[in-house]
């Protein structure tokens, strides 16, 4: 079925290329969200390069426009209609095609809005119709069809398409599709479907890939990675998967097992991983990461709340304690391990005890990195038609007390760097200042300093010289 549906795509592909040859037609890009769609986005551009179009970074330029969007976030919506308002006149002027694509899509008060307020949008597409959109593009251009081309969310993964990364040092890998935690604030499994897992080889085939062409570190993304195949297995599927990395053969039956194999492949200096789920954080997914030649020794484990209370009602399935006791068993069987998580503030009910739980597991843990949200109403969530719901003049208080226990935490934790000799990926120049290079230690801190454009893509150690709260100042060991 999906060489199928990638060969009827790449006719399509072909098509529209012929339509666009020598127009020097440009497209432009705005992706909202996750990792997970800045993956999509580059399938995206790929795709769009095969037909004759260029990237611009300038929308105003653009032939073609895609937006391709989240829902996390209460103010995605907000300014998705701004930009899509934006475009109006240059559609009028231009004939400029407007597309719309990604999880928004998926929400049916958002389609409706669409097209009761922005009927000059040509293509919209949902989270399993990335790989039509050739298809969607041809016919928007040779017979002038609005088009709606979103299905179910159940969906399959697609292989084979095209893809156009930025960056030629990191890359992402999605490994799996969609969710089943159905957390109550969360509206992903709505939109993205349930959780799905890319056949192994797959995606050991196309790390090769990136390795063989230099990349140096990959990211697995998936909105659950530590439950890969667990589906599978849950419906009777045989996930027994012997798969050849180096011309050796391998097992692959779970996310650690894939961890293993991805280990061996020659050329990645690292690989990293997000999210995990606390609730299924297995003990052999910690000794792989223990025993790995290149799994960063930093791992993201969401908290989202310390309180108990508020978890239950959060339906994340685990408690305060045991997230603390799987934190601690982490840092036992691999001591140089560092943490990061992402927390939600301000939750339907949340009381200043339940808050002051919160701040209690921050400062046990001790975090590298705290990526902070205030909660924001999702149509379609059961945390949205939740009683109690916090003000917002006390969530943006407690939002700060957090910031600001993060922020001391991580100047003491800056500061035990400074003297040390640390590797760090040399991944450019720095956004700030482009007469200093930029890279990042295991622990992903951003690490700034001085040195020759011949360094970047390299593994090179530095000694730490200074930090400044959100980057630390390095010097490069002769």
């Amino acid at each position: 079925m999906q060489v199928k549906e990638i060969k009827e795509e790449l006719t399509y592909i072909e098509k529209v290329k012929e339509i666009n040859e020598n127009k020097k037609l440009k497209y432009y890009i705005l992706t909202m969200g996750c990792q997970l769609n800045e993956n999509d986005s580059e399938k995206i551009a790929g795709m769009l390069e095969k037909m004759n179009y260029e990237r611009t970074q300038e929308m105003q330029e653009a032939d073609l426009i895609i937006f391709n969007t989240c829902c996390v976030r209460e103010n995605a919506e907000e300014r998705l209609f701004g930009k899509v308002g934006e475009v109006k006149k240059q559609k009028e002027e231009k004939g400029t095609i407007i597309a719309i694509g990604g999880c928004m899509m998926q929400e049916e008060h958002v389609l409706k809005k669409i097209k009761q307020s922005y009927p000059y949008v040509d293509i919209i597409f949902g989270t399993h119709t990335l790989h039509k959109l050739p298809q969607d593009l041809y016919e928007a251009l040779k017979e002038d069809k609005k088009i709606r081309d979103i299905i179910d969310i159940e969906g399959q993964v697609i292989e084979g398409l095209p893809i156009c990364r930025d960056d030629k040092i990191k890359a992402s890998v999605a490994i799996m599709n969609g969710c089943n935690n159905f957390c109550t604030y969360c509206i992903v499994p709505y939109v993205r479907g349930r959780e799905r897992s890319r056949n192994p080889q797959d995606i050991i085939n196309e790390v090769v890939e990136l390795s063989k062409k230099g990349y140096k570190e990959i990211m697995l993304l998936g909105q659950n990675v530590n439950s890969y195949l667990v589906s599978q297995k849950a419906k009777g599927e045989d996930v027994n998967f012997k798969v050849v990395v180096n011309n050796k053969e391998m097992l692959v039956n779970s996310f650690a097992t894939l961890l293993i194999a991805l280990d061996e492949i020659e050329g990645i200096e690292r690989i990293r991983f997000i999210s995990p789920h606390p609730k299924d954080f297995t003990d052999d997914v910690i000794d792989a990461i223990k025993n790995s030649k290149h799994i960063c020794k930093q791992i993201h484990l969401p908290l989202q709340s310390g309180s108990t209370r508020i978890l239950k009602e959060m339906n994340r399935k685990y408690t305060k304690e045991e997230y603390l006791s799987l934190a601690e068993k982490i840092k036992k069987e691999i001591p140089n391990i560092v943490f990061s998580t992402d927390i939600i503030v301000g939750f339907p009910g949340e009381t200043e005890e339940d808050f002051e739980d919160t701040l209690d597991v921050v400062r046990r843990v001790n975090f590298e990195q705290v990526f902070m949200f205030i909660f924001s109403r999702r149509v379609g969530t059961v945390a949205d038609k939740m009683e109690n719901q916090i003000p917002e003049e006390i969530k943006h208080k407690r939002f700060n007390r957090l910031k600001d226990l993060v922020e001391n935490q991580m100047k003491i934790q800056n500061e035990k760097y400074v003297g040390k000799e640390v590797q760090i990926l040399v991944e450019g120049k720095s956004k700030n200042n482009d007469k200093m290079l930029t890279g990042r230690t295991v622990s992903n801190k951003v690490v700034n300093f001085e040195g020759t454009e011949d360094l970047i893509g390299k593994v090179i150690n530095v000694k730490i010289v200074s930090e400044h709260q959100w980057y630390l100042k390095g010097s490069v060991i002769a």
